[in-house]
């Protein structure tokens, strides 16, 4: 085990809450301050150990999935711009809500509940309540608490923030943040989806032993591993020779350099490759070491989840799409709608990047309503005639010019007045 890991295992030894730093793990391990940093980062990237702004790099509880709907503590001190009072070992717990106590004792506890943030300014009875409560305590315009408050927090483990940042801007910072965490569900990466403990044959294994394993599982596809782990190939039903000969070794059958991709890869990305590849299986690695593999058919699965999912944080995209609405004649889909001055570039006019946006979407939107498919883009080219102004209704008419099996077109025409304004040819891979 190398110095590097052997730094990261003893952080992950250290209860939770500890205080660490480069210059006391270089003394405690013998080891130089770079090594002791970079293991610190990677730490860090691990999720065992959280930097926070005037307290320190704290060993904290690794979360196995970041939860979509709530923010550590942690995180609430770098969003407010806060300095941790008190209550530092319950930084890495998290909370799913926050309320803002602007009201007596008795109406306040009625709203807190364990997991929750209370908002308040030097109002010593509701910091207290709210602690008594499991509720952490975010004080507002910069004020502080007395020491019986930071000692019952110390107590409770529940942490004590303050903010320069008045009640709103507090709760609107939050707020947008938990917004922001509601739009990467949409997100899905590889390893959300893919199967970690998967059947593999070794190069040196034969083709009798492939048969085997076919037989066992019922799978037709394998990575092929050398004797450190590392991934050196696919084989498949279809490499068996035709002549029996079950003692050759699956090294000369495979197909060498696969295609991978990683834990941290994107779903869609993976679906494109597969896809423009047509592969079924992609081995996930981490270097070169196999850790996981994913299928077409897990893909696929995953981009149908996206698209039933309801958005609840906006985005860009939303805020634009929201003023469209559409409609179908004779399979042309047509969408109606205004500019808005999200939309708008330096000029006042509509920029080229949310312009494409339109047109793209609803060339992909014309697509699925016709054939409810799931596609991948492969290339968009577009032409701007005119410039739009704000307020501004134009009409997006998308029709769809030839599919066949693997791939289609569509021609996306937009118009302001019936005079057009931009067009765009768009090719797309189908994903079966």
């Amino acid at each position: 085990m190398s110095k590097h890991q052997d730094i990261i295992k003893y952080i992950s030894s250290l209860q939770v809450g500890t205080k660490i730093s480069v210059r006391g793990i270089a003394s405690d391990l013998g080891v130089s301050e770079g090594t002791a940093y970079r293991a610190i980062k990677d730490a860090e990237n691990l999720n065992i150990v959280s930097t926070i702004p005037r307290v320190g790099t704290v060993r904290i509880e690794k979360v196995a999935k970041k939860s979509i709907e709530s923010l550590s503590y942690a995180e609430v001190v770098n969003i407010v711009e806060g300095t941790l009072l008190a209550g530092k070992a319950g930084i890495h717990k998290r909370l799913s809500k926050f309320i803002i106590g602007a009201m007596q004792e008795k109406e306040a506890k009625k709203y807190m509940s364990p997991g929750c943030i209370t908002i308040v300014g030097n109002r010593e009875d509701i910091q207290a309540l709210s602690l008594e409560n499991q509720c952490a305590v975010l004080i507002t315009g910069g004020l502080c608490c007395s020491d019986r408050i930071k000692r019952l927090a110390d107590i409770k483990r529940l942490p004590i923030i303050s903010s320069t940042y008045d009640t709103f801007t507090v709760a609107t910072m939050i707020n947008k943040a938990i917004s922001e965490s509601l739009i990467k569900k949409d997100i899905i990466l590889v390893e959300d989806i893919m199967k970690s403990s998967p059947e593999y044959l070794k190069g040196t294994d034969y083709v009798l032993d492939l048969r085997k394993k076919i037989e066992k599982t019922g799978h037709e596809r394998y990575p092929v591993l050398d004797e450190e782990g590392n991934v050196i190939g696919i084989v498949t039903i279809k490499d068996i020779p035709q002549n029996n000969k079950d003692k050759v070794t699956i090294s000369k059958i495979m197909s060498k350099e696969p295609i991978t991709v990683t834990n941290k890869t994107t779903v869609a990305y993976a679906a494109h490759v597969m896809g423009w590849e047509g592969i079924e299986i992609c081995p996930v690695v981490d270097g070169k070491k196999l850790i996981g593999i994913v299928g077409r058919e897990e893909v696929i699965k995953a981009l149908q989840y996206i698209t039933r999912q309801p958005q609840v944080g906006e985005n860009v995209e939303d805020l634009i799409l929201k003023n469209f609405q559409y409609e179908v004649h004779e399979n042309i889909m047509k969408f109606s709608g205004k500019i808005i001055p999200e939309m708008l570039d330096q000029l006042g006019t509509a920029s080229w990047s949310s312009m494409n946006m339109l047109l793209s979407t609803a060339g992909i939107l014309g697509l699925r309503y016709r054939n409810n498919i799931n596609i991948s883009v492969d290339s968009i080219i577009t032409y701007f005639m005119k410039p739009v102004q704000m307020d501004s209704i134009i009409e997006i008419c998308a029709e769809i010019i030839d599919i066949g099996r693997s791939f289609c077109k569509v021609e996306v025409n937009m118009y302001k007045k019936k005079d057009l304004i931009a067009k765009t040819m768009l090719s797309a891979k189908i994903l079966r």
